[in-house]
């Protein structure tokens, strides 16, 4: 089974949207872990107009605003689940997405994937702009651009467990948790290069700001131990793919 974790703060305009491509899956072997982050609007109304009906949606909420890492970490913890997927409340999917990872995982014996994205705005507006990735990506090659939408990936439980996210609020917290998993486990993340994630780009979100996104991958650097000279050199690579991909988004669209 997988665990669909999904942190929800103030979700109310894109969630029921989210949820719905969840139920729109070919696999119907999931459940979908809720989080909601102390909301103060009719995202718990919404997520319980599921859950009265939905047996395999589970609704939780934080007793105090923790932020998306310790709520995506007290999923892992409720899941029942062998596998992890995380979806952000204003994410969505491909109907085939967890059909096509499962059977990869099957086919190389693999723990960690993630696939390719499309984009849409916030009025859910589609980009004409697809993200491709490569079919495996190692550590080194992942630190010179986070290829890897937190939303895309499958990976299974028992790494989540042993590898938690950290507070995200000054770097990006999967990016850190994709690099020490990759480091430590001497494995690789194998992609598949469709436009299974359905990616949200916001205004205000963290991706969404590029001076802040490009100071938090610095962090992430820094973080997991890079020393300064190699860190600025990745963040050269970075900002020059990052750049090539906003280049493309805004030329598309």
């Amino acid at each position: 089974m997988t665990s669909i974790i999904m942190p929800a703060y103030n979700a109310e305009r894109y969630i029921e949207e989210s949820i719905k491509s969840i139920l729109y899956q070919t696999c119907t072997d999931w459940e979908l872990i809720i989080i909601d982050d102390c909301s103060n609007d009719q995202t718990s109304n919404i997520c319980k107009s599921y859950t009265e009906r939905i047996e395999n949606i589970l609704y939780f909420r934080n007793p105090s605003n923790k932020g998306v890492a310790e709520s995506r970490n007290r999923g892992v913890t409720l899941a029942h689940g062998e596998w992890i997927a995380y979806i952000d409340s204003d994410d969505c999917w491909h109907p085939k997405k967890l059909e096509l990872q499962l059977r990869l995982a099957a086919e190389k014996q693999a723990c960690f994937i993630f696939t390719g994205s499309t984009f849409i705005n916030e009025y859910s507006v589609s980009l004409e702009y697809c993200l491709q990735v490569p079919l495996e990506i190692r550590y080194k090659e992942l630190l010179k651009q986070n290829i890897i939408s937190c939303s895309s990936v499958l990976i299974n439980r028992e790494l989540m467990l042993r590898y938690p996210m950290e507070n995200g609020s000054k770097m990006h917290e999967d990016f850190a948790v994709w690099l020490k998993v990759l480091q430590n486990e001497k494995i690789s993340a194998h992609g598949i290069d469709q436009p299974l994630l359905i990616y949200r780009i916001s205004s205000d979100s963290k991706s969404g700001n590029k001076i802040k996104a490009g100071i938090m991958t610095y962090r992430v650097y820094r973080h997991i131990g890079i020393p300064i000279i190699p860190a600025s050199y990745y963040w050269i690579c970075y900002f020059f793919r990052s750049l090539n991909k906003y280049k493309h988004l805004i030329k598309r669209n």
